[in-house]
């Protein structure tokens, strides 16, 4: 049978197949899938997997998965099997992109696919890690994305594996304290106190982790020497357009999108997505909150010039 035959057969396929599983996926629940599980005896557990892996496949949601593994089989060992579960699935949606659906994924992720092939390209295995902790990505649409990059098999099972346990071990331990509440079991309220914890920490992880991307900062010396040197780096000035054009005005060639305005014009700024940014207001506290946005989405290169057009100004340094 002809090669190009077969592949448009077996896409065909899992096109319909994922219409089919999001079609009937509000029947998709925890409580149906445990009473299915319990019958299944010391196979459980390989079904739980099974489930999982052929889920993460045909977009259905995880978290039902994640929370009822908890529920079945405990923190422990439901982690466990989330994760391998996930990390299966993931896989195979990666290896079905790379050799059988490049064509159908790139036009379902749209622009988004440049972020990841650039970051990609760039990073490695970091960037799969980052979009695993931070969650700037559908998982499902993810899995299939990330197959369209060139990153390496094996770096992107371990990626996936160890970057998800946070939280898988989180959504774990919920479902595993909400069966506890409802079975009346001991120390209730410390469990479900811990699960709500954990789904703290999980929530700060884009904050902190967007930290440590963030680039140190800079002084308006070093940006005047970058500028007088031709380099390739964006000047971001984030404040308003008023204080663009006002008595400060702005640096030669920078551009403006304000701080309130920013999460909603960050496509604007993708092909500076691992490339140098510079962020200037009029000061540096602003300029901080943007410099975080940028790194928490993605943003690989991002520096804040210390003292902003404040000190910009009083060096005597050229505005327009």
């Amino acid at each position: 049978m002809n090669s190009k035959l077969l592949r448009f057969g077996l896409l065909t396929v899992l096109i319909v197949a994922i219409g089919i599983a999001i079609s009937y996926r509000d029947q998709f629940d925890a409580e149906a899938l445990e009473v299915w599980l319990d019958g299944a005896g010391a196979a459980g557990p390989l079904l739980f997997i099974l489930i999982y892996t052929v889920a993460a496949v045909l977009f259905l949601p995880g978290s039902v998965l994640t929370l009822a593994g908890g529920a079945l089989f405990g923190p422990v060992l439901g982690t466990l099997f989330n994760l391998i579960g996930a990390t299966l699935g993931a896989t195979l949606a990666f290896l079905i992109a790379r050799y059988l659906a490049s064509d159908w994924v790139e036009r379902k992720t749209g622009g988004r696919m440049a972020q990841l092939k650039t970051g990609v390209e760039k990073e490695g295995w970091r960037f799969v890690a980052f979009v695993r902790l931070v969650p700037l990505f559908p998982f499902n649409l993810l899995n299939y994305a990330l197959g369209l990059t060139r990153i390496n098999l094996a770096h992107y099972i371990l990626a996936t594996f160890i970057c998800m346990f946070p939280g898988a071990l989180a959504y774990t331990y919920l479902g595993y304290a909400g069966r506890e509440a409802i079975a009346g079991g001991e120390g209730m309220i410390q469990k479900i106190l811990l699960a709500l914890g954990l789904l703290v920490l999980v929530a700060f992880l884009p904050r902190w982790i967007g930290r440590l991307r963030r680039g140190p900062s800079q002084t308006v010396e070093q940006l005047k020497q970058r500028l007088d040197s031709e380099e390739d780096v964006l000047v971001l000035d984030v404040r308003s357009e008023e204080e663009f054009t006002g008595e400060q005005q702005h640096i030669p060639g920078a551009r403006n999108i304000p701080l309130d305005t920013l999460p909603q014009r960050l496509d604007e700024l993708n092909d500076y997505l691992e490339r140098p940014i510079v962020i200037v207001c009029r000061t540096d506290k602003r300029s901080a909150k943007a410099a975080q946005l940028l790194a928490r989405n993605g943003f690989g290169d991002v520096h804040v010039i210390q003292g902003g057009m404040t000190d910009w100004n009083d060096k005597g340094y050229p505005v327009e």
